[in-house]
């Protein structure tokens, strides 16, 4: 950074320009924190209440000023740019997020790793789905319109509408009573294949991962792992989920 700059305003022009990826950075982290503590102080249902009206009048908010900057017109809420876009390049775009999305999250995993061990990275990945999969869950709800318990069927939509189908192969079936997803193709373990190393043993984050969504979507849920690494498992699957209907 130019030694001559004791505010911002005074960074010439390629600093200005990295000036404000980092503002954009420090937004998104105040968004979480704010999440974070409202959830501490008044409990995950208040903070979820309050993230959908949040998040319906920032999101608003800052693509409507966006608009204003950069001349694109806001429709309902989604930047033209993207409703004027051929369905393959807005689908990629799609699919660029959620690599995006898994990409952080391994990053993370691997900084935290390095720094305190296997074990210190595995409690902060399982806490962390524990905090992710019910916000997950209640913005996919919120999405899809689905009731306060929309039981079986509304999980087995919800499921479709995870970051991780965008990534992963799965499918998900109705087997007698109950719904079972099966993880057909996993980004993460295909990658470990590759390499020649053992699956990563991801049980502990799973059971935390998909109990949390499913109770969610609906309180009534209950989730039974079928297998998970380091369990074995057949060729067609690395995980699979059975979710029943407490009544």
């Amino acid at each position: 950074m130019s030694e001559e700059a004791n505010k911002a305003s005074e960074l010439d022009h390629e600093e200005t320009a990295r000036f404000v990826v980092d503002v954009f950075h420090r937004l998104i982290l105040h968004h979480g924190l704010w999440f974070a503590e409202v959830k501490h102080q008044m409990g995950m249902e208040r903070a979820l209440e309050l993230l959908a009206e949040v998040g319906e009048k920032s999101l608003g908010l800052q693509l409507r000023h966006l608009g204003d900057l950069f001349g694109f017109a806001v429709k309902d809420g989604v930047p033209a740019p993207l409703l004027d876009m051929d369905r393959e390049k807005l689908v990629a775009v799609k699919d660029r997020l959620a690599k995006n999305w898994l990409a952080n999250d391994g990053i993370w995993f691997q900084a935290v790793e390095k720094s305190g061990g296997m074990d210190e990275a595995k409690r902060c990945n399982d806490s962390c789905w524990g905090q992710f999969s019910p916000v997950e869950a209640h913005l996919v709800k919120r999405f899809l319109g689905l009731s306060p318990q929309p039981g079986l069927a509304g999980l087995k939509k919800a499921l479709g509408f995870r970051i991780y189908e965008s990534i992963n192969e799965q499918s998900v079936v109705e087997e007698g009573d109950a719904v079972v997803l099966y993880m057909n193709r996993c980004r993460v373990q295909d990658a470990r294949k590759r390499k020649g190393l053992a699956d990563y043993p991801c049980k502990s984050g799973g059971l935390v991962e998909y109990t949390y969504f499913a109770r969610t979507i609906d309180s009534r849920i209950c989730t039974q792992c079928l297998g998970c690494p380091p369990d074995d498992h057949p060729a067609e699957w690395y995980c699979a989920w059975r979710f029943t209907l407490k009544e």
